[in-house]
């Protein structure tokens, strides 16, 4: 299903990113480097003071590291959603995340819980791995398999994705919903059409990417799937649902999977937004209160 006609604001959007030049930051390898040493100098971004205000929020760790829940003050009986954010195995969590978690509880009444994963390049991916199943133990484990979400986006979309069959294949109850926004599920960056998305996207490149790609695979061939959880079996995962936008160099893993999963005979919900760019669901425009309506509905449903 394809959503069309691009608003206003989403234009707005894209001119400043155009104006700005924001895709210099993955497409100039050096800009990329220094964007990675900032970003982690800085340190993760936790809830801010409007979500601080607005929801119950406690701070717990899983090995030392900061893991956010984020609930009503009234918490009752919402679902329980386990999210991994994005930022290409490199960057931290950002204020937009925050922002989108505080719109999606809102409507729900749900319950989000942020483990903030270890990054590239001082960790790699087998670490990461073991990390989010530490917390899925720790957050999730006790739930019943239909109070349980678990939800990303780009990077942390592959990492909810490589989760899940992780608990399958472990012969564990698996969620009853995984939600992959934007996901990035290949690592390889292989895909013969990238090179023509790529000169389409505003906001990432392959450049970077494939830079991000070698700092997290670290020794492993990106083919591993723990790096690249495409591939394989996708059967027996629950209820799958991938929302993409068309001018997202990372279209091409979002449609392999609608492919695999028709080939596999698995069910996806699958979400296209015509000339909407990379992770736009948690940006301030009419099409990301689209999808967050959309996404509540996933959440909410039985």
């Amino acid at each position: 299903m394809t959503t069309s006609e691009t608003s206003l604001r989403a234009k707005a959007l894209y001119a400043w990113l155009r104006l700005t030049n924001r895709k210099r930051t993955y497409a100039d390898i050096d800009r990329f480097r220094k964007s990675i040493e900032r970003s982690q100098r800085e340190g993760h971004t936790g809830p801010s003071r409007s979500i601080r205000r607005r929801f119950d929020v406690r701070e717990s760790e899983v090995d030392g590291r900061p893991c956010y829940t984020v609930r009503p003050h009234d918490a009752g009986i919402g679902k329980q959603v386990l999210y991994f954010h994005g930022g290409a195995y490199v960057h931290q969590i950002q204020h937009d995340h925050w922002k989108f978690f505080g719109r999606l509880i809102s409507r729900t009444g749900c319950t989000v819980t942020v483990p903030i994963y270890p990054l590239a390049p001082a960790h790699h991916c087998p670490e990461t791995v073991e990390f989010v199943r530490r917390a899925y133990d720790k957050f999730a484990a006790g739930l019943q398999p239909e109070e349980q979400v678990v939800m990303g986006d780009s990077a942390g979309a592959g990492i909810a994705l490589e989760l899940v069959k992780s608990l399958r294949d472990s012969g564990r109850p698996v969620p009853k919903e995984t939600v992959l926004l934007s996901p990035w599920l290949d690592l390889t960056m292989s895909h013969p059409a990238q090179p023509a998305l790529d000169r389409r996207d505003p906001y990432l490149a392959l450049t970077g990417l494939n830079e991000a790609a070698r700092l997290y695979s670290g020794p492993l061939p990106r083919t591993d799937p723990r790096l690249s959880p495409l591939s394989g079996d996708l059967t027996g995962l629950g209820n799958l649902t991938a929302y993409v936008g068309t001018r997202d160099v990372l279209l091409t893993d979002a449609r392999r999977l609608r492919t695999l999963c028709t080939e596999q005979g698995v069910r996806l919900g699958y979400r296209e937004f015509e000339g909407m760019i990379h992770a736009w669901m948690i940006a301030a425009i009419p099409e990301a209160a689209l999808a967050v309506e959309e996404i509540a509905h996933l959440v909410d449903r039985r």
